[in-house]
């Protein structure tokens, strides 16, 4: 799905690059700005303390390598 992503982002720049009127570009843009607008996501205070602690854990090293918590996730699924 995201090489289709890039696909269409692609052709979408490749047609932005050949508009030369202005007008039409800054239509577009108030376009694409309302769209990214819609496109925040507003947090509760639950997720940004989560977030809070996730930063916290990265820089106090307190994190597990990827294939470490595979493993893990074996032996407890094993375990159920």
């Amino acid at each position: 799905m995201p090489s289709s992503i890039d696909h269409l982002r692609n052709a979408i720049i490749d047609k932005l690059m050949a508009i030369s009127s202005k007008d039409y570009l800054v239509a577009l843009n108030k376009l694409m700005e309302s769209a990214v607008e819609k496109d925040v996501v507003e947090l509760s205070p639950e997720q940004i303390l989560m977030l809070e602690m996730s930063d916290n854990d990265i820089k106090n090293e307190n994190v597990i390598a990827q294939d470490d918590l595979d493993k893990e996730d074996l032996k407890w699924l094993k375990a159920l």
